[in-house]
C-alpha cells in the first residue's frame, strides 16, 4: 500500500529448531484497525516484538510513515509513534497510578502536571482514572487504562494491542472499544491481536491471517463469520465442542463454610463459601479477576489448607491435606498461571510432566526417577493434546501460550482424576486450541468425572457447563442450571447482586 503508515515487507525470524516468521508481509493504513489473526505458535507475538522494537529481524525490511522503519529498542519505536499495551499488565501494584505511567514514559512531565495530564485524557476518552490511586486497588479493567492512557500521553500513530479484552468484563469490552473508535477517528491506527473473533468482526477493518509462520491471506471481517476465519486460521474445518447429556451422579467434591484469606495484600480472601459437584458434571464459576478465584483453587488444591471438613472428596474431609496427597485421592487441578506456576519456565516438558504426574503416573520408585516412564508421559501429552513442540526436552518456556495452556490441561486430564479444578482454562488460546481444550473437558465429564472450571470467558462457561455460580469479593452465589439463567442474570450474579438474581429469576 503506498499510503500506508506501517509497511512490513518480507519479514522473517528464526530460533533454534523453529522459523517463527518466514517472509512476512503485510501494511496497516493511518486509522485502520488492523487484526493479526493465527493459532498460537503461528507467529504473532513475534511480529508485533519486531514492531515494536523488542527482537531483530533475520532479513526484511519495514517502513513507517513513509521512511525506512528498523528500531533496534522499544524506546525507538516509541521515538517514531508506535505504543504497545501487552496482554501481561507490566504495573508495580505498591505504586500510584501516576508513579506506574511516568515510569513507562520517556521523558515525563513534573508529578503534578502528569496528575493533571492523566485526569483530562482520561476522562476525555471516557477512561476515568484518579492518579494517586494504588494500582493494587484498582480491577483489572481499570489497570488496563493505567496502560492505555500511559500510551496515549505519548500521542502513538500505531498504538498495538495484544489480547486487550482477556481479562475484561463485557461492560468494560464497550467501554474500551468507545476508546478505540475515538482513536480510529482521529486518525491513529491500531493493530489488535485477539483470539475473541466475534470482537475482530466487531471492531476491526482488516484482518492479515498468520499460520505456521507464514501468511495465509488477508480478510475483510465484517465479510466473515467467527467460523470461517477461524477455520483460515487452522487451514481445516473446525470441531464445535459437544456432549451427550446424561444426569449427574452422586457427588463428588463438596465445600461447607470455606473461609480462607487471601495470600496478597490485594486479593479477595474466601468468605462462606459453599457447593459440591457431581460425577459427570461440569460447575462453572464465573467473575471478574481479583475476586477470590486464585484463593479458591488454591483452597481446593491444597496449596492453602483449611478445616478438614471444608472440603470433601467422596464424603471423605480433606481440608487438612496437601497438594500430594488431594493428587494421590483424585483432587487434581490446574492454576491460572501457566509459566511460573503450573509450569517450571526452565525445566523441559518431561521434568514438568513429572512434577505433577510423579504419584497417579508412578513416575517414582523408592525415591529414583523413571525418567523414561515419565518422557512417556510427556510424550503421550504432547501427541493427544496437539502440542506443538519438537520433544519432550524443550524447556516450557520454549512453547507458545496456547501450546503449553495445551501441555498444562492435558497433564492432568491423562491422569484420570476424579475431580480436576482448572482456573481460565482457555485463557490466551486460540479458537481450535481453544475448541480442543473445551471438548477433552467435556470427554472428561462424560466419562464420570466431576469437573470445576473457573473462568472470566462466560462464552466459555455458558457452553461448557451444567451450572454456573458467580464469585464476589470472595463470596459465591448459588449455583444455578445454566439452561435457567439469562445474561441480565449472569451480569447481577458477578456483580454480587445475588439475591436479586434470584428474585429476577423468579419474576
Amino acid at each position: 500500500m503506498t499510503d500506508a503508515l506501517l509497511a512490513v515487507d518480507g519479514l522473517t525470524k528464526t530460533y533454534p529448531g523453529v522459523v517463527a516468521n518466514d517472509s512476512v508481509s503485510f501494511s496497516v493504513a493511518p486509522g485502520e484497525v488492523h487484526a493479526l489473526l493465527g493459532e498460537n505458535g503461528a507467529g504473532k507475538s513475534t511480529l508485533v516484538k519486531m514492531v515494536y522494537g523488542l527482537v531483530r529481524p533475520d532479513s526484511g525490511r519495514m517502513e513507517f510513515a513513509g521512511i525506512p522503519y528498523d528500531p533496534a529498542t522499544p524506546h525507538a519505536a516509541r521515538a517514531a509513534g508506535i505504543t504497545m499495551v501487552f496482554q501481561h499488565f507490566s504495573l508495580f501494584e505498591a505504586l500510584n497510578v501516576a508513579e506506574n505511567i511516568a515510569l513507562g514514559m520517556e521523558d515525563p512531565p513534573p508529578r503534578r502536571l502528569l496528575a493533571r495530564r492523566i485526569r483530562e485524557v482520561s476522562e476525555a476518552f471516557g477512561l476515568p482514572l484518579s492518579p494517586g490511586r494504588r494500582v493494587g486497588e484498582l480491577s483489572a479493567g481499570e489497570r488496563q487504562r493505567v496502560e492505555i492512557i500511559r500510551c496515549l500521553l505519548q500521542d502513538p500513530k500505531l498504538l498495538v494491542m495484544d489480547e486487550p479484552t482477556s481479562v475484561l468484563t463485557p461492560q468494560e469490552v464497550e467501554i474500551l472499544f468507545a476508546t478505540l473508535r475515538r482513536l480510529q477517528a482521529e486518525g491513529t491506527a491500531i493493530l489488535y491481536i485477539s483470539h475473541k473473533l466475534e470482537e475482530i468482526r466487531t471492531l476491526c477493518d482488516r484482518a492479515t491471517i498468520l499460520r505456521g509462520g507464514r501468511v495465509a491471506g488477508v480478510c475483510r471481517p465484517r465479510e466473515e463469520s467467527v467460523r470461517s476465519m477461524a477455520e483460515m486460521m487452522v487451514g481445516s474445518t473446525l470441531q464445535t465442542p459437544s456432549r451427550e447429556a446424561g444426569a449427574p451422579g452422586d457427588a463428588v467434591l463438596g465445600v461447607s463454610s470455606l473461609s480462607a484469606a487471601s495470600a496478597g495484600p490485594f486479593g479477595a480472601g474466601l468468605k462462606d463459601v459453599g457447593f459440591e459437584v457431581r460425577s459427570g458434571e461440569i460447575l462453572g464459576i464465573g467473575g471478574v479477576a481479583g475476586n477470590g478465584q486464585d484463593e479458591l483453587l488454591a483452597a481446593l488444591s491444597g496449596e492453602v489448607r483449611t478445616a478438614r471438613g471444608a472440603v470433601t472428596l467422596h464424603g471423605v474431609g480433606i481440608g487438612h491435606c496437601g497438594p500430594g496427597e488431594r493428587r494421590r485421592l483424585g483432587l487434581l487441578a490446574a492454576p491460572e498461571e501457566r509459566l511460573g506456576h503450573a509450569a517450571v519456565p526452565d525445566m523441559s516438558l518431561t521434568e514438568n510432566a513429572l512434577l505433577t504426574g510423579a504419584i497417579r503416573e508412578e513416575l517414582v520408585d523408592r525415591g529414583f526417577l523413571r525418567w523414561n516412564r515419565a518422557q512417556s508421559f510427556a510424550g503421550r501429552i504432547i501427541s493427544a493434546f496437539d502440542v506443538r513442540t519438537p520433544g519432550p526436552a524443550s524447556a516450557a518456556r520454549s512453547l507458545s501460550g496456547g501450546n503449553l495452556q495445551k501441555f498444562v490441561i492435558g497433564r492432568e486430564i491423562l491422569q484420570r482424576p476424579a475431580c480436576l479444578v482448572v482456573n481460565q482454562p482457555t485463557w490466551g488460546v486460540d479458537a481450535a486450541a481453544a475448541a480442543a481444550i473445551r471438548q477433552a473437558l467435556l470427554d472428561l465429564a462424560a466419562e464420570g468425572a466431576a469437573v470445576i472450571a473457573i473462568s472470566q470467558d462466560l462464552d466459555e462457561l455458558l457452553e461448557m457447563s451444567d451450572r454456573f455460580a458467580a464469585l464476589n469479593g470472595g463470596r459465591l452465589s448459588e449455583a444455578r442450571p445454566v439452561a435457567e439463567l439469562t445474561v441480565d442474570e449472569i451480569g447481577l450474579m458477578m456483580g454480587g447482586a445475588h439475591d436479586l438474581a434470584v428474585e429476577s429469576a423468579a419474576s
